[in-house]
């Protein structure tokens, strides 16, 4: 039945994906009004989060980055939509990689490279990545959550793997890392580690965005255990539809950090690139639903 859905999803979606995309951005603009508007898609919780996070700021100020966000947020559904026929060409002119000899550097020389991001700009296009990467002879991928609709996980993961990157589920990780080392095959993984911790993974808590906030440290313990080094991609919309991403070193010797210290690194380059921009950012994510005891 997964198979039936996902086809089906896979014909609706496909008529979409081949428009050019500033057609695209016509229809984002259209689903913006229906979605802020009409649905209002999860805008109580999106304006609480900003209200949060800037209660410094004007009413009006608030409401612009509630609105811009939606407005990125329609842009972001059809702009990963296009990854189904986007060309390589097409895609290097759009999503650019800054500073990624960093990268390659450290893979030639036979360390494995963890590279932090967040859910900003287009984080799906980061898949594209492998057309950058020069020593192509490592897998590149990246780590994910399965959805529970096994329709809409198997899109997703065709679209994640549409430059040939890997997608790893997080509790296959460790299992997927040590058959690189059996194949002696080096690594480049992605890790989106702005989302909330389950309740069972509450190990560390640090202020961001003015708020009290639970911090994932999985990338960070698997630096640890594998010696990888640990960059961060600092993402800037260049324009609709055009972004660049920078690489950016956090630890190039991960098991020498303190206990939370490259955690906590990438949650103040995170806050910085938030603070940039904040529309980029995934505000309809309940980031803050935990809270922590007697806090």
């Amino acid at each position: 039945m997964s198979k039936i859905f996902y086809y089906l999803l896979y014909a609706i979606i496909w008529p979409i994906a081949v428009l050019p995309l500033g057609i695209s951005h016509f229809f984002s603009d259209v689903l913006y009004y229906w979605v802020y508007y009409v649905f209002r898609y999860r805008r109580k919780l999106a304006r609480k989060n900003i209200l949060n996070a800037f209660p410094d700021k004007t009413d009006a100020e608030r409401q612009k980055i509630e609105k811009d966000f939606y407005r990125h947020f329609c842009d972001y559904f059809f702009e990963t939509v296009k990854l189904l026929c986007i060309s390589d060409k097409e895609m290097k002119r759009r999503f650019v990689f800054k500073n990624i000899e960093l990268i390659d550097y450290f893979l030639k020389e036979g360390q494995p490279v963890i590279l932090m991001l967040g859910h900003y700009g287009n984080w799906e296009w980061v898949t594209s990545i492998t057309l950058w990467v020069k020593e192509d002879k490592n897998a590149i991928g990246q780590i994910y959550r399965p959805l529970k609709n096994k329709a809409f996980d198997l899109l997703l993961l065709k679209l994640r793997k549409r430059f040939h990157s890997l997608a790893f589920a997080k509790n296959d990780v460790y299992r997927e890392i040590i058959k690189k080392r059996r194949a002696k095959q080096n690594w480049l993984l992605g890790f989106i580690s702005d989302q909330r911790p389950s309740r069972n993974s509450l190990e560390y808590w640090t202020p961001f965005l003015n708020q009290d906030t639970s911090v994932l440290i999985g990338a960070e313990r698997i630096a640890k255990q594998t010696k990888a080094v640990v960059c961060y991609l600092d993402i800037v919309q260049i324009k609709r539809g055009y972004y660049e991403g920078k690489v950016k070193l956090l630890s190039d010797n991960s098991t020498e950090a303190a206990e939370f210290e490259i955690s906590e690194k990438y949650m103040r380059r995170m806050e910085k690139t938030i603070l940039r921009n904040p529309a980029l950012w995934l505000w309809t994510h309940n980031r803050w639903k935990i809270k922590r005891e007697n806090s």
